[in-house]
């Protein structure tokens, strides 16, 4: 695995694209995004523009993956995006079947609109369902409902082999028996990847000004480590790989993007807000569209810089590695980042080996246990140096 994570990084990276547009704020949400569409037009132009002024950055790369993330990028039109797309193939070197992907919400997924993106180069659909209930819904302030849910899929998944849709546990008050539910209409449609995520209260957004005021519960541990647990088991069961730690794919449906995320493979993320890595060094977009038009209309790119150190650098693989099957790499540790890292891991994670959390496997890679997996972030945290 080693050999292969080495070739890898050499010559293939992605591409993210940020649509910082919705029709309505999702309490939960800390993206970056406006609901007010009326400077998309510019904002597109601009996005186009900051493509062509950074396409020296990955000169000797193929791009391998394409991802329209946000926001709502199924709010623009196919042409849009074909627009977007076609700017991207004229600046880049883009692989002979990349993985492109556009993320979607159900209630801009008419059957026109999916037989034109059907038609289009968008090849994988990532569908924010969150709960196949009414109640859950609107409690998170989604603007599509429980049936535009289900009516999408059932349309989709004629003309998509590869979709991935996103589902939220630990909603406080879904009883596990509820959950088990969302699940079995999820696997009705037989969609070969499934992204599920705990609900989190990040700062300043609605949910945690809610939750403050006592208006709506807290979230609850024990109630999202049950469902976790549930769906670990649920979809396990079910043929798919539990390859991250909220993400679950048949085989050959891995979503190729995210895993070169996780791999550290270089990117660069093009739109107000989006974040690039070049292995040496992180840079992200100022979140503001006015500003970012006006940045990119001078031919300025308006981004803030931070060079990794090797210690950022080491933190931020045991990070990711401790979320994915593919784990820690040993030799991999030692070779970049020197004996001393490798000598102060060992040593840090024998309280975990022997509390049946973490495991070094015959192939010299440390990776959680079944018991681990829930627990992994919070386990990275206390390794960092």
């Amino acid at each position: 695995m080693k050999t292969e994570l080495k070739n890898n990084h050499n010559n293939m990276s992605g591409i993210y694209i940020h649509i910082p547009f919705c029709k309505q704020a999702c309490h939960y949400c800390d993206f970056h995004f406006s609901t007010s569409l009326k400077k998309k037009d510019d904002l597109l132009s601009a996005i186009n523009k900051e493509l062509v002024l950074r396409k020296n950055e990955l000169k000797n790369q193929t791009i391998e993956t394409i991802y329209f993330g946000g926001g709502t990028p199924s709010l623009l039109s196919s042409t849009q995006i074909n627009q977007i797309i076609q700017t991207v193939y004229n600046n880049y070197a883009v692989s002979n079947t990349p993985e492109i992907t556009l993320e979607a919400n159900p209630d801009d997924l008419s059957e026109g609109k999916i037989k034109d993106l059907a038609n289009s180069p968008i090849n994988r659909l990532s569908i924010g369902i969150q709960s196949f209930f009414e109640n859950d819904l609107q409690a998170m302030n989604r603007a599509h409902t429980a049936t535009e849910s289900q009516k999408c899929l059932d349309i989709a998944t004629k003309y998509f082999d590869n979709i991935t849709i996103d589902l939220i546990y630990g909603i406080p008050n879904m009883t596990l028996e509820q959950w088990a539910k969302n699940l079995n209409i999820a696997l009705k449609f037989n969609v070969n990847h499934i992204s599920s995520y705990a609900l989190t209260v990040e700062p300043k957004t609605a949910l945690d000004k809610f939750i403050k005021q006592g208006t709506y519960p807290s979230i609850d541990d024990d109630l999202a480590l049950s469902h976790f647990n549930y769906l670990t088991k649920t979809l396990n069961k079910a043929g798919y790989t539990h390859y991250e730690i909220s993400n679950f794919g048949k085989p050959n449906f891995y979503s190729k993007h995210n895993t070169a995320y996780w791999q550290g493979k270089p990117y660069i993320g093009i739109g107000p807000s989006a974040h690039s890595y070049n292995k040496i060094q992180r840079s992200w977009n100022i979140a503001n569209n006015s500003k970012y038009i006006n940045a990119i209309n001078t031919n300025v790119l308006p981004q803030t810089t931070e060079k990794l150190s090797v210690t950022d650098r080491y933190n931020e693989y045991i990070m990711i590695g401790l979320r994915t099957i593919w784990g820690i790499h040993l030799n991999y540790i030692k070779n970049e980042f020197g004996s001393n890292y490798k000598t102060q891991l060992l040593a840090s994670i024998q309280n975990y080996i022997q509390q049946d959390i973490l495991q070094i496997n015959p192939n010299n890679t440390v990776t959680t246990t079944s018991k681990g997996k829930f627990l992994a972030d919070g386990i990275a945290a206390n390794l960092f140096i």
